[in-house]
């Protein structure tokens, strides 16, 4: 187990956008990128904590701007779920060659490349301390993968949801475009809905907030970064009660 603060952890949702397997290109994945996010969620998994993924399909296809672009607003979501699956193979592929026992469970069934989902048998997984990647999100369009990492992680019983982004924590405007913008060091989910912070969609907070899951902002882009927060070291910002 792992003490973050005052708090143990167990069982943890990692979320990652899928852009965040970029690097530094505008498309696709970034072979270097997807290997050294592996090596951060293996420093993790070596601690014993159990590791629950979702990951994002914007770096192939999104489906609110193929939405946009004309395209049926529930056809374009399937395509950004399927998407998301690519992803999730190709970071099952970086933490098996770390020796990494991993399970690929796709909301869409397609038992070539993925398991169904089935919560007891994913539960089972993390037992045996499989590191389990949800794709597809939850199955279903007009639902974002946030939506889908905090259902999964409610589903699966973990104790937070550590999302990995580009910058330390929540702020109160871009910090990217405003030298004055401020950092939280701790904000309830009200806020973060009353005030548009984009944390992630007004869905997900609200399920985050009704099953009292926090969810732990940090930077994925901080070396170490996942189990520095984790440890309790590191800047974070924590959406709770």
């Amino acid at each position: 187990m792992t003490d973050i603060g005052d708090t143990t952890y167990k069982r943890v949702m990692l979320k990652i956008s899928g852009e965040a397997l970029m690097g530094d290109t505008k498309f696709g994945l970034h072979p270097p990128t997807v290997e050294r996010i592996a090596r951060e969620v293996q420093s993790v998994h070596e601690m014993g904590v159990e590791i629950c993924m979702v990951i994002g399909g914007g770096n192939i296809f999104r489906g609110l701007q193929g939405s946009a672009q004309g395209m049926e607003r529930t056809t374009a979501d399937y395509m950004g779920m399927l998407a998301t699956v690519m992803n999730a193979l190709a970071m099952q592929s970086a933490l098996e060659a770390l020796d990494i026992h991993t399970r690929v469970i796709s909301a869409i069934t397609m038992n070539e490349v993925a398991e169904p989902y089935i919560r007891r048998r994913a539960v089972r997984h993390l037992e045996k301390k499989r590191v389990c990647i949800f794709a597809a999100g939850t199955g279903n369009p007009y639902f974002t993968t946030d939506t889908a990492a905090t259902l999964r992680a409610s589903e699966m019983a973990c104790e937070a949801i550590f999302k990995g982004t580009k910058v330390d924590g929540v702020y109160d405007k871009d910090p990217a475009k405003h030298a004055d913008a401020k950092r939280y060091d701790r904000i309830s989910y009200d806020e973060v809905l009353a005030k548009h912070l984009g944390v992630m969609d007004a869905s997900a907070i609200a399920l985050a907030r009704d099953n009292h899951l926090p969810i732990i902002v940090f930077s994925l882009d901080e070396p170490g970064g996942f189990r520095g927060i984790l440890s309790g070291q590191g800047t974070s910002t924590v959406v709770h009660d």
